[in-house]
C-alpha cells in the first residue's frame, strides 16, 4: 500500500510516499529555518504563509521522486494535530482536496504518533509493545505503546518541554535559533560538572517532568554573572545544563521501564538527536539488558515519511476521515 503523506505542523513543509509503513519511496522537506532565525523562533503567521507557497511544489516533488502520479497512490495521509493551527490547516485542507479530487481515502495522523513511527522506518524489525520517550520542542512524554494504534501516556512535562528548555537556555547563552542543536554541539567541549544545577521532580507524579525551574536556574546564573562583570564559560554551562536535562529524562524513562517491565525502549522526536541522550540511554540499556531503538538522525526532525509510516497502521485499524476533518492545535496522543 502506497501512501502520500503531508506534514505541516510547524515550520517544515514536507511530503513523502511510504509503502506498507516501512519503505520510504520519497521524502521531501522544505525548511523555513533561515527565515525564522531573523526572529529567534517560529513566527506562526509566516510559517502558515510559507506552507501555502510551498506545499504544491513539495507534493509534486515527492510524487516525482517516487516515480508515481496521484493515481498510483492508495491513500492520502496528513498531520492534523497537534501543532500551530494555521500551519496545520494548510496541510489538512490541501490533503482533503487531494482526497476528494482523486477519490482516495484520507488518513488523519497525530504528529507524535508519527515521531514514534519514524522508528519503524529505521528499525524494520521493531514491533509493539514497547516503551517510548518522545522528546521534542513542544512535547516530552513517556508513552506505553501496546499496539500500533493503542498508546497510553505514563508521564509528561508539567511546563516546558525538553526541546523548548534547550532552545530557551541556548538563546539566553547567545546562541542562534534553533538553539538546542547549537547547545548540544557546544556542550561536547564543556565540563558538565562545572555548574551545580537542580534535577526537578514533580511531587506525587514521579514519571512527570518539569524543566521551567532548571531553565530559570541557568538564566539566573547568566544574569548574576553579568551584574558582577564576570565571564561565564559557556561551553561548561551548556554541558552542565544538557547533563541536567538528560539526567531527568533518563531517570524517569528508566523508572517507567522498571515499573512496566518493558525491555524494548524507544526514543523519538527532535531531541532524540541529542548526543548525550543517545549515549546515556545506550549505556544504561546495555547495563540493564534492555534493547534501545533510535530513529536515524534524518528522521528526528519533522518530516512526512514518519507520517506515512504511522498512517499505514491507522488505515489498517480503520482510522480514516472525510471532509469533516479539521486541524487541532492540541490533542492527546492516546485519543488518536
Amino acid at each position: 500500500m502506497k501512501i502520500l503523506a503531508i506534514e505541516s505542523s510547524c515550520d517544515e513543509t514536507a511530503a513523502a510516499v511510504v509503502e506498507d509503513g516501512r519503505r520510504v519511496l520519497s521524502s521531501v522537506v522544505a525548511t523555513q529555518v533561515e527565515e525564522h532565525k531573523l526572529y529567534g523562533g517560529v513566527v506562526p503567521e509566516i510559517a502558515s504563509r510559507r506552507h501555502s507557497e510551498s506545499i504544491v511544489g513539495v507534493v509534486r516533488e515527492a510524487l516525482g521522486q517516487a516515480g508515481l502520479t496521484l493515481q498510483d497512490v492508495d491513500a492520502v495521509a496528513v498531520t492534523y494535530a497537534p501543532g500551530l493551527i494555521g500551519a496545520l490547516l494548510v496541510g489538512v485542507n490541501f490533503a482533503k482536496g487531494l482526497s476528494l479530487s482523486a477519490e482516495l481515502p484520507l488518513i488523519p495522523v497525530h504528529h507524535l504518533r508519527g515521531h514514534i513511527a519514524s522508528n519503524y522506518i529505521t528499525n524494520p524489525a521493531l514491533e509493539p509493545p514497547f516503551l517510548c520517550l518522545v522528546v521534542s520542542g513542544g512535547h516530552s512524554h513517556i508513552i506505553e505503546v501496546s499496539s500500533y494504534t493503542a498508546l497510553r501516556v505514563l508521564g509528561k512535562t508539567r511546563d516546558d518541554a525538553a526541546g523548548e528548555a534547550f532552545d530557551k537556555a541556548a538563546r539566553a547563552m547567545g546562541m542562534p535559533y534553533p538553539g538546542g542543536i547549537h547547545l548540544d554541539r557546544l556542550a561536547e567541549s564543556g565540563d558538565d560538572r562545572a555548574f551545580k544545577l537542580p534535577r526537578p521532580t514533580v511531587d506525587g507524579a514521579p514519571l512527570d517532568f518539569s524543566f521551567s525551574g532548571l531553565k530559570t536556574a541557568v538564566i539566573n546564573i547568566l544574569h548574576n554573572a553579568k551584574q558582577k562583570g564576570e565571564t561565564i564559560n559557556t561551553a561548561d554551562l551548556a554541558a552542565s545544563y544538557r547533563k541536567a536535562v538528560v539526567d531527568c529524562l533518563v531517570k524517569n524513562f528508566l523508572r517507567a521501564a522498571d515499573e512496566t517491565g518493558h525491555k524494548k525502549l524507544v526514543i523519538a522526536g527532535g531531541v532524540s538527536a541529542n548526543r548525550l541522550l543517545r549515549r546515556h540511554l545506550t549505556e544504561e540499556c546495555a547495563r540493564t539488558g534492555r534493547t534501545l531503538y533510535m530513529p536515524d538522525l534524518s528522521l528526528t526532525g519533522d518530516n512526512a515519511a514518519m507520517i506515512g509510516a504511522q498512517a499505514y497502521y491507522e488505515y489498517l485499524a480503520g482510522h480514516t476521515a472525510g471532509m469533516e476533518l479539521n486541524a487541532c492545535a492540541q490533542r492527546a496522543i492516546d485519543l488518536g
